[in-house]
C-alpha cells in the first residue's frame, strides 16, 4: 500500500470531498461527504477500515497515530522545510511594527540551523527604498552636474539646490500633521518635490544674472529686491496651480485606489508651501553673500548672452 493513496483515502474521509452544490435562492451551499465527527478523533480513526489489494484493514495496522502540537502545514522552499507565519497590521506605522518583531527574534535566539526571513510587504517596501534611496543620491549627484555645467560655479549650484532642503521641511510638517509614515509613496513625492524647487531656484537666478549682463544692473541690493519681485508672480502662480491640483487628492485619503496617491500629494502640498515661503526669503540672501564673484565671471565671460 503506497503512503500516498492512504494518505490520500484520509484526506477524503476526514477532510471530505465534495460531491455537488446545493442552490437556495440566491445562496449556494457544497455538499460534502465525510467521517462524522464521532469517528474523526485519534481513536475512532486507529479502527478505520482501508482499502487495501489484500482487503480492508484497520488503520492502526498500517499506520500509527498520535495526537500532538505542531503546525498544519510544511512546505519547504530549496529542500529546505518552510513555516510561514502570515499576520496583519493595526494600521500603524509598519516600520515601527517590523522592529519590534526584530527585536523578539534577537532577544530569542533560534536553534542552530534554524532562521528567520521577515517577508512580505515590508520586505517588498525595503528593497524599493533602498533602491529609491540609491536613485535619489544619483539623481541629486545629476542635478549638480547638469548646474554646474551651465553655470560652472559650484556656489551657485549650491544655492539652486539649496531650496531642496527648504522644500522637504514642509514635506515632514504635512506628513507629521496628516499622521502619514514614511513609505515609498512619500519618497516618490520628495523627488518630484526635488525638480520643481530646483527649478525656481533656476528661474530665480538665471534672472539676477540676466539683469546684470542684459540691463547693465550692478551687483548689489537694489538689483536682487528687482528680480525677487519679478520672479515672485510666476512662482506664486506655479506653486498656486500644483497646489489647487493637488487638493482633491489630499481629500480622497479614504477612497480605495487613492492608497499611494494621497501621501505623494501631501508631500508635494507641503512642500510647495514651504519651499515657495523660504526660497523667496533665503535664496535671494543665499545670492547676495556668495554670488557676487560668480555673477560677476559670467557676465564677463559671456558679455550679452541671456541665462
Amino acid at each position: 500500500m503506497a503512503p500516498a493513496a492512504v494518505l490520500k483515502a484520509l484526506e477524503t474521509l476526514v477532510g471530505g470531498a465534495k460531491l455537488t452544490q446545493v442552490i437556495e435562492g440566491n445562496r449556494r451551499f457544497d455538499l460534502v461527504v465525510r467521517l462524522p465527527d464521532s469517528e474523526r478523533g485519534a481513536q475512532a480513526l486507529e479502527r478505520l477500515l482501508i482499502e487495501t489489494p489484500g482487503g480492508r484493514v484497520p488503520l492502526s495496522r498500517i499506520a500509527e497515530i498520535e495526537d500532538g502540537d505542531g503546525p498544519n502545514q510544511i512546505s519547504r522552499d530549496n529542500t529546505r522545510r518552510r513555516i510561514a507565519i502570515s499576520a496583519n497590521s493595526d494600521g500603524s506605522d509598519l516600520t515601527t511594527i517590523v522592529a519590534r518583531i526584530r527585536a523578539e527574534i534577537a532577544a530569542h535566539p533560534l536553534p542552530t540551523g534554524y532562521f528567520t526571513s521577515l517577508e512580505g510587504q515590508f520586505k517588498a517596501q525595503e528593497e524599493a527604498t533602498r533602491l529609491i534611496a540609491l536613485l535619489s543620491v544619483m539623481s541629486l549627484l545629476l542635478i549638480f552636474i547638469v548646474l554646474y555645467t551651465r553655470y560652472r560655479s559650484t556656489a551657485l549650484s549650491l544655492i539652486i539646490m539649496a531650496n531642496i532642503p527648504l522644500a522637504l521641511v514642509g514635506s515632514v510638517i504635512a506628513l507629521k500633521i496628516s499622521g502619514q509614515p514614511l513609505s515609498v509613496a512619500t519618497m516618490i513625492g520628495f523627488i518630484t518635490l526635488a525638480g520643481i524647487s530646483t527649478r525656481n531656484g533656476i528661474l530665480m537666478i538665471s534672472h539676477y544674472i540676466n539683469l546684470c549682463a542684459l540691463e547693465g544692473h550692478v551687483f548689489g541690493k537694489p538689483m536682487i529686491v528687482r528680480g525677487s519681485l519679478e520672479r515672485l508672480t510666476p512662482v506664486l502662480m506655479t506653486a498656486l496651480v500644483a497646489a489647487f491640483a493637488l487638493v482633491p487628492l489630499m481629500l480622497a485619503a479614504d477612497e480605495p485606489g487613492k492608497e499611494i496617491l494621497h501621501p505623494v500629494a501631501v508631500v508635494i502640498f507641503g512642500g510647495l508651501v514651504s519651499s515657495t515661503i523660504l526660497d523667496t526669503l533665503f535664496n535671494p540672501l543665499m545670492f547676495w553673500l556668495w554670488g557676487e564673484k560668480p555673477v560677476q565671471r559670467l557676465v564677463a565671460e559671456h558679455a550679452g548672452q541671456a541665462y
